[in-house]
């Protein structure tokens, strides 16, 4: 029998449990009962802090952004120019994709994420922002910047976030070597972020 919960940050240690369980056992074994079991809380906690699973997924998605947003803008302040940053911002995508596959999938293929959650609204703001202000400072002085931004974002974005699904679903499997996959598969990202 699980013993009760008595510490700390129940909020808190209710979102680090959900995300153990969409690591260990994907989207689909994520419950309320489940969450709560882990911490040894009672049944009802996690609907008091978060109302129902769609509000649980949506704050766990949100940290999830906030947490991605973090590490793509610290790879792209290893940079200076504009270019180099936003390849650091695409390797750093994929990165955490391989870190943390469950909490990615949940954020980018969360059917049940409510988008309208002012943390998660945020939080996604925010990650798409550094991809978008990395792009735009590489169109400065452009006569057409803000379509050619938007251009460059879509076609970076496609092609990080495309990369990363399959890498996760081990389509690009073929094409990796064996003996090293992620290694290799990251070798041949910069291979693709530094190709003209």
């Amino acid at each position: 029998m699980t013993k009760p919960y008595h510490h700390g940050d129940l909020r808190a240690a209710l979102l680090e449990a959900a995300e153990n369980i969409v690591n260990r056992d994907g989207v689909a074994g994520l419950t309320l009962r489940g969450v709560a079991r882990e911490v040894g809380a009672s049944h009802a906690s996690p609907k008091n802090h978060f109302d129902d699973l769609t509000g649980l997924v949506s704050e766990l998605a949100a940290v999830g952004f906030n947490r991605f947003a973090d590490h793509m803008q610290a790879a792209a302040a290893e940079h200076r120019a504009p270019q180099d940053k936003l390849n650091a911002i695409g390797r750093a995508y994929v990165e955490f994709a391989l870190a943390d596959p469950g909490l990615f999938q949940l954020m980018f293929r969360g059917e049940r994420l409510d988008k309208t959650r002012p943390a998660l609204h945020a939080a996604m703001q925010r990650a798409f922002g550094t991809l978008t202000a990395s792009v735009a400072a590489a169109h400065e002085g452009d006569p057409d910047a803000a379509r050619a931004t938007r251009a460059h974002a879509a076609r970076a974005w496609s092609m990080v976030h495309g990369f990363a699904i399959l890498l996760l679903d081990e389509r690009l499997n073929p094409l990796l070597d064996a003996g090293t996959p992620q290694a290799d598969a990251l070798a041949l990202l910069d291979d693709m972020l530094t190709m003209d």
